[in-house]
């Protein structure tokens, strides 16, 4: 790591949430328009993009990826790639240069499977419920492109959640429990439509805020979001019934990431990495030419009562929603 400061303003605007059964989700826009060109993970794997071990052998903690194309392509923080000798989740986001090969850190969401499935991976189209993307990201705070670092954290977040949905994979697969809860996940996330323009969201749950996840760019976020809303209902729908989170929570869960230490070091691809601390939050991002590429962050589980000393928020809400691009 080389830098740390405040994290400062965001370059979000909040949308106007949608409600169900208790269950919130906040789009958000761009501040303003992008500037970095890339695409999705989902759209590169159509046209040449590869994920693979890094060899015969494999090694649980990293992975290889191949891009031919002509384009950056950006692999979300979360991200599941499945196939190869296990299923795998990516640690950090990576911006993927045109026509480069590097490898990346990852950690194994199927523990109980060490064998050879296909020979390359498959952009899975959904990334893990937030318990065990928080985990992951409370583990990689000091280290994210330590290899193995967040692996047994990664795994005991698996294992509580199908314990607590009283559910048993035969390989320990996070995917396996996701199939499982597929119609009540999809029966949920049908109430919180993509928003035209949206590069982001907010979810909330159980009076409190859970989680963000945004990009730069709103056409990659629509390929991402389908990922994204699947993980978010794994949980939502759990908790649907209970209370939803207070108005103007959203805002005050955003100015605790604004205001958060931001630790800036080397990323696994192209740009810096971030890594965000605070009382409240924690989370990561990535950043390239002081762009913020993509941002995540989750509420703390030490998050104390009441909302003491938060800043004025400093995240715009628009009048009318605009389209991006």
């Amino acid at each position: 790591m080389t830098n740390t400061t405040a994290a400062g303003t965001l370059p979000f605007q909040i949308g106007d949430t949608t409600g169900h059964r208790g269950i919130t989700v906040t789009p958000l826009f761009p501040a303003a328009d992008p500037v970095a060109g890339y695409t999705s993970l989902a759209d590169a794997t159509t046209r040449g993009f590869t994920v693979k071990e890094v060899d015969e052998a494999g090694n649980v903690g990293e992975l290889v990826v191949v891009n031919p194309t002509g384009q950056r392509v950006l692999i979300y923080d979360g991200e599941e790639v499945e196939g190869a000798k296990q299923n795998r989740i990516v640690n950090v986001s990576v911006l993927v240069e045109a026509g480069s090969t590097l490898p990346i850190p990852v950690s194994c969401v199927e523990q109980g499977r060490w064998s050879w499935r296909s020979e390359q991976f498959r952009a899975a189209g959904r990334t893990p419920s937030p318990d065990v993307r928080r985990a992951k990201a409370e583990m990689l705070a000091q280290g994210p492109l330590v290899r193995g670092l967040a692996q047994s954290a990664v795994w005991s977040a698996v294992s509580a959640k199908e314990a607590e949905r009283g559910f048993r994979s035969a390989s320990s697969a996070h995917s396996d429990l996701i199939e499982h809860e597929r119609p009540r996940i999809d029966d949920m996330a049908r109430h919180f439509p993509l928003q035209p323009g949206q590069c982001g969201m907010v979810l909330g749950a159980d009076g409190k805020i859970v989680c963000m996840d945004a990009v730069s760019r709103p056409d990659v976020f629509a390929r991402l979001y389908p990922a994204l809303i699947t993980g978010y209902m794994l949980d939502g729908a759990h908790l649907a019934g209970r209370p939803a989170p207070a108005d103007g929570a959203v805002g005050e869960f955003l100015s605790a990431v604004a205001g958060a230490t931001r630790t800036t070091g080397e990323a696994a691809g192209l740009g810096q990495d971030i890594r965000l601390q605070g009382p409240r939050v924690v989370g990561s991002g990535l950043v390239l030419d002081d762009e913020v590429i993509q941002m995540t962050a989750f509420g703390r589980d030490d998050e104390p009562d009441g909302r003491p000393g938060w800043p004025t928020p400093r995240i715009a809400r628009p009048r009318t929603r605009q389209r991006a691009w």
